[in-house]
């Protein structure tokens, strides 16, 4: 299960990095998508889908900042509404989903969960980090971490 996380986590990070995607192309559609130059700002809002070979990502709205360098210079990538990230074999859900490139950390928070043959893991944060290639389950006072696992 952790190597299929990872494994997510990899694909929503190419998905959403043009530096990590060098050389494959991101398909991207919304019902409005606004540049605010000043705020170096872009936003995709309603009905959002990214598309990158083998992985899918919707979203309410997702809010991309960049540097001075323009699109090549990411600074964060936010999805929040419903996010849902597809790949072949699993999905993932949760409230709002965020990629720090500087970092290489993605976090999915509130009522996230990852499905796959294997099982489900539900809890309220799962942090990616794809420098080390960690991922951690994290519970609060909300909720903790569940899992249902079926063995082959």
């Amino acid at each position: 299960m952790r190597n299929l996380l990872l494994s997510l986590a990899l694909l929503l990070g190419l998905a959403i990095s043009p530096v990590l995607a060098a050389g494959i192309p991101v398909e991207i559609s919304a019902d409005t998508f606004t540049v605010d130059e000043g705020k170096q700002q872009a936003t995709f809002s309603g009905n959002v889908v990214i598309k990158r070979e083998g992985m899918d990502l919707t979203a309410s709205e997702v809010v991309v900042l960049y540097g001075k360098g323009g699109q090549s210079d990411i600074k964060s990538l936010t999805a929040t509404g419903n996010v849902k990230i597809k790949t072949a074999g699993q999905q993932a859900t949760g409230d709002t989903a965020t990629f720090d490139p500087a970092t290489q950390t993605i976090r999915l928070i509130g009522n996230v969960a990852v499905v796959n043959a294997q099982g489900t893991l539900k809890g309220p944060e799962l942090v990616v980090n794809l420098a080390n290639n960690t991922s951690t389950f994290k519970g609060s006072q909300s909720g903790r971490v569940t899992g249902v696992f079926t063995p082959k």
